[in-house]
């Protein structure tokens, strides 16, 4: 126990250092600062402190190099920055969690949100790791128990799984990504909320996580009133988080709301240092920054644990085929959509399951239970075409005895998407066969 303390003393210590690389501002631009004197120190990405003549304290982040100085991003606004307001270079910065994080809300620096003191690691963590080495990560793993009967039959979840959940505004991801947090089987939960409203995080913390939630979860928040260098850090910190907690061993869940404000938040930094903007308004960066984060989840090598991911995307208008979602579903081993129309008439989750798909099948089930899958899959899809003309009574009965088993079957199918779990996966498939031989009677 002495040497943990000593360990953490180390840790605490770590930043305080004997010299300081100082510099001045020369030019405040519109959204950047050019500083001079850090030429020789200055890398890209560290992090810097600029002291105004006013007395207040802006950091800033380090967002291009020429030999004639550097330009800084800051933070925040830049009101009350003048020329030769002194700045401090500050390093790399990363992050250090600590077991006792699980059941605390940190910043992406590392520091307490929730007003209690907060124990930083011995060991700094790179904010931007590579991913386990390709051919040495572990397959995927076994199939996990999620607390919701949708997603232990007809979109199963697996050890080290990475799967984006695609939605709107409003229909109810907040609320899906709170059951994952609750229900799925996992050691360590760590919740990146991206430019979140800040009025909504203490309720998703209290009413939507919950107590049972939060029991076993690290929520790393940068809100959106924040500049887009700690939103963008936000997604980096949390997965640091993860895999911090996945080198101990452990299966960790990582849950990301969302990759859109991740997005968005590197357009922002990228434009502001001159890359031009190419996609949809996103510059070409874009699309690695997306898929590096992507990466970096998913199973470890032999030995370590596992991170499996559930990765938020907005889509506006169900646009499946926008940038962003474009992007992360080509490195995701599985979507899941969910739908305005769905929500509006009160079924939540507010999956389309047609439009939705698991790629751990069919490894993840027998062939008994994935003869279950696909004929409810095709019982949906024959509602699915025939909905216009039996919603308008133009359907006859017989003309399609698919159709005919859909329409007796519809409505239990439907309601069984919204089911909570019932005596695990094996209760699931159970209460899932009882639904589908209704389509026979």
């Amino acid at each position: 126990m002495a040497y943990a303390g000593f360990d953490l003393l180390r840790a605490e210590m770590r930043g305080i250092g004997s010299v300081h690389s100082v510099g001045r501002v020369t030019q405040v631009r519109q959204g950047t600062i050019e500083v001079s004197g850090l030429t020789r120190r200055a890398a890209l990405g560290d992090r810097a402190l600029i002291r105004c003549q006013s007395g207040r304290e802006i950091g800033a982040e380090v967002l291009s190099l020429t030999r004639g100085g550097v330009t800084v991003l800051p933070d925040g606004a830049a009101d009350g920055v003048a020329i030769s307001d002194e700045v401090e270079l500050l390093g790399q910065g990363g992050i250090a969690p600590h077991d006792s994080w699980i059941g605390r809300i940190i910043d992406p620096f590392g520091g307490a949100l929730d007003g209690r003191p907060l124990v930083h690691g011995a060991q700094e963590c790179e904010l931007r790791a590579s991913p386990p080495p390709a051919a040495q990560r572990k397959r995927l793993g076994a199939r996990l128990e999620t607390g919701m009967a949708a997603f232990n039959t007809l979109l199963p979840l697996v050890r080290g799984q990475r799967i984006g959940l695609f939605a709107g505004s409003g229909v109810g991801k907040s609320s899906l990504l709170a059951n994952f947090a609750r229900g799925v089987q996992a050691d360590v939960v760590v919740i990146a909320l991206i430019g979140e409203r800040g009025r909504e995080l203490r309720e998703f913390v209290e009413k939507t996580l919950g107590p049972e939630g939060m029991a076993r979860a690290v929520i790393v928040a940068a809100t959106s009133d924040q500049s887009p260098l700690v939103r963008r850090r936000c997604a980096w910190a949390a997965m640091s988080v993860a895999e911090y907690f996945r080198d101990q061993g452990k299966h960790v869940l990582y849950l990301a709301d969302s990759v859109t404000r991740f997005a968005e938040a590197h357009r922002e930094v990228a434009l502001a240092g001159g890359e031009p903007a190419s996609l949809r308004g996103y510059p070409p960066s874009t699309s690695y920054q997306i898929m590096a984060l992507g990466e970096r989840a998913g199973p470890g090598v032999d030995g370590s644990g596992d991170i499996t991911a559930v990765f938020s995307v907005l889509v506006a208008g169900s646009d499946m085929d926008e940038p962003v979602a474009d992007i992360l579903r080509g490195v995701l081993d599985g979507h899941v959509v969910l739908e305005r129309e769905i929500a509006e008439r009160g079924r939540f989750p507010a999956i389309n399951l047609l439009r939705s798909v698991s790629r751990s099948l069919p490894d993840a089930a027998t062939p008994g239970e994935n003869g279950l899958i696909s004929h409810a899959r095709a019982l949906l899809g024959a509602y699915d075409r025939a909905e216009m003309m039996i919603q308008a009574g133009l359907y006859a009965a017989g003309s399609d005895p698919m159709v005919d088993a859909a329409i007796r079957i519809w409505p239990q199918l439907d309601g069984f998407i919204a089911l909570p779990a019932s005596e695990g996966v094996a209760g699931s498939f159970a209460q899932l066969s009882e639904v589908l031989s209704q389509a026979g009677r």
